[in-house]
């Protein structure tokens, strides 16, 4: 990353000329289940992570359908040779949507607030670099000693030690910038009463029904977004949104095309041509306890390794994936192409189950998410197991009831992440290491199910997380590469696939696909996508 960024300018306004891009109409966007928060310090989920995108900024961002950092409600950045010291520099006349300027306090007053235990955000340990910041988690102090506002139009951020990821999570939700006195206003409703910078503005909310957003005529990005309303209708199964989409009377289906209908739309010319698919910073996974026999074993970690068929779980989900040989997704920086993995190969596998002392197999646990297609993935791998005669019981639980059993304190034998696997809060290697293999992880009511602990690569990863000069980030990747072959010799894991995302939209519906299969924003980045031919 670049030590010091100059001015963004209107991002996405290259892309708009070229591709010729309409102002103004409406869309009308499905989902099943309502949202249960438009705060950007609380929400944390799919769902509405890019509908908070579209109300809010941060002080960076991404260019749109990449993963690529930029500034964003600031204008420029330094950072200092040590690395712990950054320096924002922020735009001129931004606006709240209640027509106030933001300023640095404003910044000051978000993060502050994402930390402070009352607001119980999922998001506060994101910010465990900054100073001051374990005083404020544990209610000793108000502020962050560590942010600091120069003056109306900069803030100054110090961290204890240097985080080469640092400028990612100034661009996660979690740090975006709210106005303190709606949040006073609202108190605990405020997620229900949002007041941002963004994009949209929130016109109404009929919980349970429909949330309509509006263009925020006043956004600092001139030229987005093209939209003039997004309505987001709730309590549609996918299948009956499907069928109104086909009928014209939807634009984008959030939740996807059902599993049950895939193939006849991807058969149908005229409905796959509206089908957009893109890569996810996702990656599904079997896990193995590794503190319990016989998983305490690395001989018995590769050979199931060595014994799922990936291909053949991939068809189970009409081959929307791609089979994994690593940790990390492809679209993440230091993902190593050149790294294969373990090969399918049950006789192998058969041998080294019987080197571990083996011969006859044994008998385990699989935990699983008992929504389909989950359960139907987990019975492909109880079978690709009892081929080197590994017999395997399956449990099959709510997926509150999975996580608690992967989270606590023994673990339990193996599970499959589905429906439940990891997708990136941003995208850098050190966020696919330290919730779900890194030591601390492996704590009570950790996301580290596997129980996986290495402390020397702990350190290795700490050291590589340290490299923040521009010009070294080569070989920060190249050392996040040798973690995660390291990873894969202790096999805590077996990878199984990298997700990709399936977007349908309607035929008036305009952009590039990049912004209906964006990285960042899933399912679509609604302040670039337009409507066709609008009247």
């Amino acid at each position: 990353m670049p030590a010091k960024a100059q001015s963004s300018g209107d991002k996405g306004a290259t892309d708009a000329s070229a591709t010729k891009a309409q102002d103004g109409g409406a869309i009308t966007v499905t989902f099943n289940n309502d949202v249960a928060t438009l705060d950007p310090a609380i929400g944390y989920d799919w769902q509405n992570w890019s509908m908070i995108k579209s109300l809010f900024d941060g002080l960076m961002g991404y260019k749109a359908g990449t993963t690529e950092l930029e500034p964003d409600l600031a204008e420029s950045y330094t950072v200092s040779d040590d690395g712990k010291t950054y320096t924002f520099k922020l735009r001129d006349g931004v606006k709240f949507h209640n027509g106030r300027t933001m300023t640095a306090d404003d910044v000051q007053y978000s993060l502050d607030r994402v930390v402070d235990p009352k607001t119980k955000s999922p998001g506060a340990g994101f910010f465990s670099s900054i100073a001051g910041y374990q005083d404020v988690a544990d209610g000793k102090a108000e502020h962050l000693k560590g942010v600091k506002v120069v003056d109306p139009h900069t803030v100054e951020i110090d961290l204890d030690e240097p985080d080469a990821a640092f400028l990612h999570k100034m661009a996660l939700n979690f740090a975006f910038v709210v106005p303190k006195e709606a949040v006073e206003k609202y108190g605990d409703d405020f997620g229900k009463n949002p007041v941002g910078t963004g994009a949209f503005k929130m016109k109404n909310w009929s919980l349970g029904q429909q949330l309509v957003f509006v263009k925020n005529d006043d956004y600092f990005r001139k030229g987005l977004p093209h939209l003039d309303q997004i309505t987001f209708q709730f309590g549609q199964e996918p299948i009956v949104a499907l069928l109104r989409l086909q009928r014209g009377e939807v634009d984008i289906a959030g939740d996807g095309i059902p599993p049950a209908k895939f193939l006849e739309v991807m058969n149908d010319p005229k409905q796959k041509k509206e089908v957009v698919s893109g890569d996810q910073l996702q990656t599904g996974y079997i896990t193995m306890n590794t503190t319990e026999k016989p998983f305490d074993d690395v001989k018995v970690r590769k050979a199931v390794n060595m014994a799922i068929n990936k291909r053949r779980i991939i068809q189970i989900i009409n081959g929307r994936a791609t089979p994994a040989s690593q940790p990390l997704p492809p679209l993440m920086p230091a993902y190593d192409k050149s790294y294969e993995g373990y090969k399918y190969d049950p006789e192998a596998a058969k041998k080294m189950l019987a080197d571990a002392g083996h011969p006859d197999g044994f008998e385990t646990q699989l935990y699983v998410y008992n929504t389909d297609p989950q359960p139907r993935i987990a019975q492909a791998i109880q079978q690709d197991l009892s081929k080197i005669g590994i017999k395997v019981d399956i449990k099959s639980l709510a997926q509150a009831n999975v996580i608690s059993a992967g989270g606590s304190k023994d673990g339990v034998p193996m599970i499959w992440s589905g429906g439940m696997a990891w997708i990136a809060d941003y995208p850098d290697p050190s966020n696919f290491y330290w919730p779900i293999l890194g030591c601390s992880g492996a704590a009570e009511g950790g996301w580290n199910w596997a129980k996986y602990c290495n402390e020397d690569l702990d350190a290795e990863a700490a050291k590589a997380d340290a490299i923040v000069a521009p010009g070294k980030q080569q070989q920060r990747y190249d050392m996040w590469k040798d973690v995660y072959h390291k990873v894969m010799d202790d096999a805590p894991w077996v990878p199984v696939f990298h997700e990709k995302r399936y977007t349908i939209k309607s035929d008036r519906m305009g952009g590039p696909d990049k912004f209906y299969a964006d990285p960042i924003n899933i399912p679509v980045n609604y302040d670039h996508v337009w409507v066709k031919n609008v009247q």
